[in-house]
């Protein structure tokens, strides 16, 4: 039951943080076939690994009981998505330090309050590269989803553990079920009763 919860939220915030990364490098993708230029392999790998991890997130949460049955194999490949995701951050690594703000100073102002002074002040701007600043958004969610994968792995992981260690104590209470069933056939008594029941001609 707390596999289920945990594993359950997990995946969900991974498809949380998968769908806006998908979106934004999807953009960059459009934006450069209608171009009809070669996308960065910074922004194809992660658009690759993104795509391909969103998809299995999907599939394992909505068929949650097929997916417990088969922790181990989930728990391998979430471990390769960890593997792909940290691939993909270190293709984008030149965004961590780009600076994606500038604040520019406007106009001065005067405000006069009659009797009572006057205030006066500058104005900011902020002006936001949103390429740059897009491309950084998807960094973090790819560092963010290198965890969220290595936390799903671990959970399916040990619940496959638990899972196998528990068949093993089924087939084990079967099978000695069965033995000791197989050695009451064959107790003296049975074979009392079989000699009993023979008929002896003279």
């Amino acid at each position: 039951m707390m596999f289920a919860i945990f594993f359950t939220f997990w995946r969900f915030v991974q498809i949380v943080t998968l769908i806006p990364t998908m979106g934004m490098l999807a953009y960059f993708v459009n934006g450069y076939v209608q171009l009809n230029q070669l996308t960065p392999n910074y922004i194809l790998v992660l658009f690759i690994v993104s795509v391909l991890a969103l998809a299995w997130s999907v599939y394992t949460l909505f068929s949650y009981h097929r997916s417990s049955s088969n922790a181990t194999f989930v728990a391998i490949i979430d471990l390769l998505f960890v593997g792909a995701f940290i691939g993909a951050v270190w293709s984008l690594r030149m965004i961590a330090t780009a600076d994606c703000t500038h604040i520019t100073r406007g106009d001065s102002w005067d405000v006069s309050f009659g009797p009572f002074g006057s205030a006066s002040g500058t104005t900011w701007g902020v002006d936001v590269n949103k390429t740059c600043a897009m491309l950084k958004a998807c960094f973090a969610f790819g560092i963010m989803n290198c965890i969220f994968f290595f936390i799903t792995s671990i959970l399916a992981c040990l619940h496959g553990d638990r899972a196998s260690s528990g068949d093993r104590v089924t087939y084990y209470r079967e099978t000695h079920s069965h033995r000791h069933g197989h050695r009451s056939s064959r107790s003296p008594h049975s074979r009392h009763s079989s000699h009993s029941h023979r008929r002896v001609y003279v």
